[in-house]
């Protein structure tokens, strides 16, 4: 996982309440578990104007003029502006494989669903929680302006806004660790390959059968 430390990039902002998992990957790209491929179906049935399912080329489809990602101003954007509950609905992984393969980097909304947040940090993705009055205000800004970019300290834990002011958010000591190392589940396990190899060494040392395998 790519280590997230400071990042700096333009805002999309998705001005809808309670945004649920089926809304950003539809349940027919569910299929697959390669965790490749979801950036192009992010928000599938709001981006298109024709129905999607897996392996189209996204270059054939119709794209909705009016959804906000499709707006040329919004082309690049690394921060996605939400509004409460997002993240909603069903558990599904999927949800975050899309929305960091599209290229976000960080959410910033007033609330989100348990597992959907739990998720994003898995995956390396920050989910920062301010409060809506303030998210409101971002939202202004991102309207009034175009190309309204956001630098996120991760470190020292705020929001920086285009004037210099600073919004202080909070997370979890240890999500900030994996996030600023670049840790996912896997790379905190391997942390610590060698005593796993000095473990299984010993274990067949004192146990070779366990070596043998069955044909």
């Amino acid at each position: 996982m790519e280590a997230f430390t400071l990042h700096q990039g333009l805002v999309a902002p998705m001005d809808r309440d309670n945004v649920d998992t089926d809304a950003l990957i539809p349940k027919q790209f569910l299929k697959s578990i390669a965790r490749s491929g979801f950036g192009p179906n992010l928000f599938d049935a709001w981006r298109y104007l024709d129905p999607g399912e897996p392996g189209q080329d996204p270059a054939s489809r119709r794209p909705n003029p009016d959804f906000v990602l499709n707006q040329p101003r919004y082309q690049g954007a690394s921060v996605l502006l939400a509004r409460s509950n997002f993240g909603c609905g069903s558990s599904r992984e999927h949800a975050p494989w899309a929305l960091q393969q599209y290229g976000f980097k960080v959410l910033i909304a007033p609330s989100y669903a348990d597992i959907f947040f739990n998720n994003c940090f898995k995956n390396g993705i920050l989910p920062i929680v301010l409060p809506a009055s303030q998210v409101a205000q971002l939202f202004d800004g991102v309207f009034a302006f175009p190309g309204y970019q956001l630098a996120i300290d991760l470190p020292r834990q705020v929001v920086i806004k285009p004037d210099g002011s600073e919004l202080p958010f909070d997370v979890e000591p240890f999500r900030k660790y994996c996030l600023v190392n670049g840790y996912d589940d896997i790379g905190l396990t391997l942390r610590h390959q060698d005593k796993i190899r000095a473990f299984e060494a010993e274990r067949l040392a004192k146990m070779p059968w366990l070596a043998q395998r069955q044909l």
